[in-house]
């Protein structure tokens, strides 16, 4: 506690001897909601990092169809300097729009109204999407050929092939068998892909350079197919006794008719779930990222007050932002676990038998 008080009173005291926060952070030009939001923002291109005042970018393919046919071309042919508008022009009278409805998008002027053309370009977050796939299938296909090649009741490897099998039994065998029980062999390539990909996809985003550095699962769309994967798997391979209980349910029957009541709740909940899924592994993500970024912006903003609380925070946002990634590398795990066991839960409850009368 004494160290703590005595901190405070010195933040304190650099405070009293420092301007306003003011006209000189608006001429260092630091731009907070562009750091994070550039980071978990979908874009055209990737940024790397800055050397000697020139930035590194990745451009990618930009694919689409347009009021004018099919365009392929690189996302650097979008201009850096923003228009009157806002807008980065480019080719084919197509740009970049930075408005509400739009922001971030390809769009164009068809009659004098803003349209989006039709988009299947390569993105940041389909860049990322690609990467970690290939470092997921290399880490599943280097071990599954370390287990073609040997028995069963050969020993345990050792190394990167021992940590993974590590991996694949503990979730197999404390996950998925103990919910799924006769079944478990049946969906667990599913549930195991879930886990090493999401695992994989939280681990790369935490890596701060590239390959790495994209926030994957922060993104609502990854989250939201991986949730409707679960649900289909659910509800297309649900029992009659399922479905049963979710339209004629064991309850009074003026419950279902003539107002069907408990059928309306019932499958309205079978929606919820896998809603719960996309969101807690979305919101759980992108607010560690979030507040990582925020902890190492404190310095850039404290530099703008003043430079003795700058070097005195830094200090201070340095060892934060280290704890938050230690603790994002827990959460990652945490995270990618969590979204698979509830979807063997939500697939064994699925799976009821029809309860037979006793004689």
């Amino acid at each position: 506690m004494k160290l703590i008080k005595q901190i405070f009173l010195l933040l304190a005291l650099l405070l009293s001897f420092t301007p306003t926060y003011g006209a000189e952070t608006e001429k260092k030009g630091v731009d907070l909601e562009g750091i994070l939001m550039g980071h978990i923002k979908d874009s055209y291109e990737w940024h790397v990092t800055d050397i000697g005042g020139k930035p590194i970018v990745m451009h990618f393919p930009v694919i689409v169809k347009s009021s004018t046919g099919w365009h392929v071309f690189s996302s650097s042919q979008f201009a850096e300097e923003k228009d009157a508008n806002g807008n980065r022009p480019g080719p084919y009278g197509l740009y970049i729009a930075n408005n509400a409805k739009h922001e971030n998008k390809i769009c164009e002027l068809v009659n004098g109204q803003e349209v989006r053309p039709f988009d299947i370009s390569i993105t940041k977050t389909v860049m990322v999407l690609f990467i970690d796939a290939i470092i997921l299938l290399l880490c599943i296909l280097i071990p599954a050929r370390w287990c073609k090649k040997h028995k069963v009741d050969d020993p345990a490897p050792k190394g990167f092939t021992g940590l993974v099998h590590m991996f694949v039994m503990t979730i197999y065998d404390d996950v998925v068998k103990p919910t799924l029980k006769d079944e478990a062999d049946k969906y667990a390539p599913y549930l195991l892909t879930c886990f090493f990909f999401i695992f994989t996809a939280n681990i790369m985003g935490i890596v701060p350079f590239p390959p790495g550095g994209g926030n994957l699962t922060g993104n609502i769309s990854c989250t939201f197919f991986l949730a409707l994967c679960t649900y289909l798997i659910t509800n297309l391979t649900g029992t009659k006794a399922y479905w049963k209980d979710i339209f004629w349910g064991d309850v009074p029957t003026w419950l279902k008719v003539p107002v069907p009541l408990m059928p309306v709740i019932e499958f309205f909940s079978t929606l919820t779930k896998p809603f719960a899924l996309m969101v807690r592994l979305f919101a759980n993500m992108m607010a560690g990222h979030a507040i990582a970024l925020s902890f190492a912006c404190i310095i850039f903003v404290m530099f703008g007050i003043n430079a003795i609380l700058g070097t005195t925070m830094t200090v201070v946002s340095v060892g934060m932002s280290i704890f938050m990634m230690l603790l994002e590398v827990l959460v990652s795990y945490i995270q990618a676990l969590v979204f698979t066991m509830l979807s063997a839960v939500f697939i064994s409850l699925a799976h009821v038998k029809p309860e037979h009368s006793e004689k």
